[in-house]
């Protein structure tokens, strides 16, 4: 797993999350699926009954022990219990209402990241697409509304929903502005192609809060892995030495370098295993103290064009009133 997969956070929405493998813990509150008879025949406690967990099962073969206001207990089945944040929820949270296969339609960009556009691919390397999909008016509006993101994990493709991917952006996300600035694009709509000229907007110098803190605080897990375990993943450690010479390449330039060109050698090497952990670790603090100095000498603006990025969003919104694809 690559570094894009580790730093590709996304935020919580209000609904609720749930799997069909979930077992619930002691204290859920569930609403029964079926009724339940007394012993003479007659429904005790009907379908849509609240109950609470007592005791949860090690497994989805057996039941729970599920209490009542009543203070009666009963074994109940997974089939036969749902939550109730769930079932309060009901097909507000239900995804098939979102039709996410016609999302898929709504692309409006496209293109490839990962060592692919950085030129680190070898014969194993997957192909990681990613992009932005403009869901249509009638889609974002309604009661059921859209996911922030699609994923379809057996292409390695995932596009975030507009509003998403200029949030990540403005937060300086690296994977975000690496989509912006990767060399591999294989669709731009017109608004797209609008949001690829203003892609500056989205620099700024939190781009050295987010790529610092984050290399820092992986290579300490790294020298964590090294004591205790006596290696590290050396494809993780390549990535994120290309982060920070990223970051170097943004302060300094203005622009998100993804092809890592002069590169190359070193970093394959260092995937390898080739590279001695003390060696990397002097490259790691040299470039910490690179990009340090980019920090202190940048040009780039205290905080991203929020206002810039807002009126985008907008237009593009009214936009997708129409049933075209801007």
């Amino acid at each position: 797993m690559e570094l894009r997969v580790l730093c590709e956070r996304y935020a919580m929405t209000d609904r609720v999350h749930y799997h069909p493998d979930l077992i619930f813990s002691v204290g859920t509150q569930v609403v029964t699926l079926v009724d339940m008879p007394s012993a003479a025949g007659l429904v005790l406690h009907p379908r849509g009954t609240v109950g609470v967990v007592v005791k949860s099962p090690t497994d989805l073969e057996h039941s729970y022990r599920v209490r009542f206001p009543d203070g009666f207990e009963a074994p109940l089945k997974q089939s036969e219990v749902t939550m109730l944040a769930k079932f309060k929820e009901g097909e507000i949270g239900d995804s098939a209402h979102s039709a996410q296969t016609d999302l898929y339609d709504r692309v409006i960009y496209r293109c490839v990241i990962g060592s692919q556009a950085y030129g680190l691919a070898d014969a194993e390397s997957d192909v990681d697409r990613r992009g932005i999909y403009l869901p249509a008016a009638d889609q974002h509006w309604s009661l059921f509304g859209v996911p922030e993101q699609l994923e379809n994990h057996e292409t390695q493709e995932a596009y975030w929903e507009i509003q998403k991917f200029l949030v990540l952006a403005l937060k300086a996300n690296p994977n975000v502005l690496e989509c912006l600035y990767t060399p591999l694009v294989e669709i731009a709509t017109p608004l797209a192609q609008e949001l690829l000229d203003m892609r500056v907007i989205f620099l700024s110098r939190l781009v050295y809060q987010t790529y610092n803190g984050y290399v820092m605080s992986q290579f300490k897990k790294m020298q964590a892995d090294i004591r205790n375990k006596g290696q590290v993943k050396w494809k993780h450690v390549m990535h994120l030495i290309r982060l920070l010479l990223s970051g170097i390449g943004v302060l300094r330039d203005g622009l998100v370098p993804v092809q890592v060109n002069a590169y190359r050698d070193r970093l394959l090497a260092i995937r390898r295993g080739e590279v001695p952990w003390d060696d990397v670790e002097k490259w790691r603090l040299s470039l910490h103290q690179e990009f340090n100095a980019a920090f202190e000498t940048t040009t780039l603006p205290e905080r991203p064009d929020y206002e810039r990025a807002n009126a985008f969003l907008i237009s593009a919104r009214r936009r997708a009133v129409s049933d075209k694809l801007p």
